[in-house]
């Protein structure tokens, strides 16, 4: 339960020679120089360490902003921007009765936006970080997952969100998922046993990237055929990343294209992004659909604006009647008052929803006050429940909506 969006660990990176990065990094000093600063940046403090949770905070910030730059440390797909970016015009800044600069120092965000109203009331960058750059999302792309499955429903690729899992991916029959929906594994209430613990090396969020698959099966389905079952399916919520990296592999099967050139297709360029997203491949060359999209801080605002419009392009929306409705609402008890989980978004019973990921990012949207909050970061402690980041975040969000309801009118 206090595993929040760690869908980043998932991916162990490739051991690296240590020689062939100084061999980048020297090539010669109009080589260094030519390159972004982002990337000299990371190669400054490149990572030696495979698992992502025990680099320090200065390999963590210079990574974050870089994990795209270079394809020794991962692979990636690109999803190229729109000819025409929607704007985002200023508005009034908004008057917050917190001392944003602090938060943002105390919590380590190095970016802040919100968007209220259609225009952005405010807009801050810390840890060096800027808004040309782009950020891993970590976890907050298992919501982009789930609406490009809307959008394959809405494009008549997936039939139903009664379908089986076995529909899509053949290899999975006879396996605990066969009789598991596509709802369920959007709901995370599949029931298949799953430890996402990441302190355990012998979890399965930790043994299963570096699973020896059969012959000619994915090494992802390989891994999750093999568990068994320990509740009837949609009988109880359990986070699984790995069951977000399923629902990639069952959208990768429907569409018949990288994921990357279907959200160019559907979102990225319909939606007027401004810069490329780049969404990193796991080791059998597919993206991480649990994880690690990367994306400057304004796209994610145009991003949480598309979704709060109704994820419409040209008055049409991508997804079927009803469709974000039920995405964006509870459909899964977490055992958290007040909270709840929908198609891979977090959902609150003000009508609130949000992305997350496991240091800090987020997308927090809130329909009733036409409001989106943007944040990137690196906290110092993996995010849940119990993380004194996770609490000062839900208390901005409540700060910002209050500040919100003071403008109104007789107020």
């Amino acid at each position: 339960m206090g595993a929040f969006c760690m869908g980043m660990t998932a991916l162990k990176l490739k051991k690296i020679v240590l020689g062939t990065l100084l061999a980048l990094a020297v090539a010669g000093t109009a080589g260094w120089f030519s390159l972004d600063k982002e990337t000299r940046g990371l190669l400054k403090t490149f990572p030696t360490n495979r698992d992502l949770l025990f680099w320090n905070e200065a390999q963590r910030d210079a990574a974050f902003r870089a994990l795209d730059r270079i394809s020794l440390l991962a692979k990636w797909n690109t999803a190229q921007p729109s000819a025409t970016p929607r704007a985002l015009p200023a508005g009034q800044p908004l008057q917050l009765g917190v001392d944003v600069d602090a938060y943002m120092q105390e919590h380590r965000l190095a970016a802040l936006l919100i968007v209220q109203g259609g225009k952005l009331r405010l807009e801050r960058y810390g840890l060096g970080f800027d808004g040309d750059g782009r950020w891993t999302s970590f976890s907050v792309a298992k919501s982009f997952t789930s609406t490009l499955v809307g959008a394959a429903l809405k494009d008549g690729l997936i039939k139903s969100m009664d379908d089986k899992v076995s529909d899509y991916l053949p290899d999975m029959k006879g396996s605990a998922y066969d009789d598991v929906s596509l709802r369920q594994l959007l709901t995370m209430t599949s029931g298949v046993q799953w430890n996402e613990d990441y302190g355990d090396p012998q979890s399965d969020v930790a043994r299963f990237n570096n699973h020896k698959p059969e012959p000619g099966v994915d090494a992802l389905v390989s891994y999750m055929r093999r568990l068994p079952r320990a509740a009837p399916a949609g009988t109880r919520w359990h986070y699984s990343t790995g069951e977000t990296n399923l629902i990639g592999l069952v959208l990768a099967a429907a569409i018949q294209k990288p994921l990357a050139q279907y959200l160019q297709e559907k979102i990225w360029q319909p939606a007027g992004m401004e810069q490329q997203a780049t969404w990193l491949l796991s080791k059998t060359g597919k993206e991480i659909s649990g994880c690690c999209v990367q994306a400057a801080p304004r796209d994610y605002a145009r991003l949480g604006q598309f979704i709060l419009e109704g994820a419409q392009v040209n008055g049409q929306s991508i997804l079927p009647d009803g469709w974000l409705q039920q995405a964006t609402h509870k459909q899964a008890d977490i055992g958290q008052p007040g909270r709840g989980y929908g198609y891979q978004w977090w959902t609150y019973d003000s009508g609130s929803f949000a992305a997350r990921g496991i240091f800090g990012q987020g997308i927090f949207i809130d329909p009733a006050r036409q409001l989106v909050i943007v944040s990137n970061a690196d906290w110092l402690k993996a995010g849940s429940a119990s993380n004194p980041s996770f609490a000062a975040r839900e208390d901005f969000y409540q700060a910002v909506q209050k500040a919100v309801d003071d403008e109104a009118p007789g107020r």
